[in-house]
């Protein structure tokens, strides 16, 4: 059992483009971001709905994880946006996260879910690759240049 990669669950992007058309707003600040240990053992085919299982929590990062809208610091908007970047690409960005006064250990991944959805569910999870704590420090994640994630839509 381990965090081995980053991705998206999938189940839920299905549901977002058939007929269920689950309404999962990227742009929303009320998705919550939650830290996940390497004890975790992702499904991206099959999970679907946030659960605490593995979950890393401590003083400052409750249980549930943080809602973007506090979480995101430094930004000129915490408003996570949704663009086309590069041609034929879906950039999902946002600001770094930036929690002060944390006490956590061993926070391996963040996975990322729809809390406004009453079935809380997941839209991506990102592999740190390594554990990181902290003792009454920051809590910080620098998203790459490319963004929490991207999709190539072109064949």
């Amino acid at each position: 059992m381990a965090v081995t990669v980053s991705g998206l669950y999938v189940a839920n992007m299905i549901d977002v483009f058939d007929a269920t058309q689950l309404a999962i707003d990227l742009s929303l600040t009320s998705h919550k971001i939650a830290l996940l240990s390497n004890a975790a053992t992702p499904n991206f085919s099959s999970d679907v709905t946030w659960n605490s299982t593995n979950e890393v929590s401590g003083t400052g990062w409750a249980t549930g994880g943080v809602a973007l809208s506090a979480a995101a610091a430094g930004a000129t908007s915490t408003a996570p946006t949704n663009t086309e970047s590069p041609t034929g690409s879906q950039m999902y960005d946002m600001g770094d996260i930036s929690v002060a006064s944390t006490t956590l250990t061993n926070a391996r991944a963040a996975r990322i879910y729809a809390d406004a959805l009453a079935g809380d569910n997941l839209i991506v999870l990102v592999n740190f690759a390594a554990d990181y704590s902290t003792v009454n420090g920051t809590f910080g994640i620098v998203w790459a240049s490319t963004g929490v994630f991207a999709v190539d839509w072109t064949p």
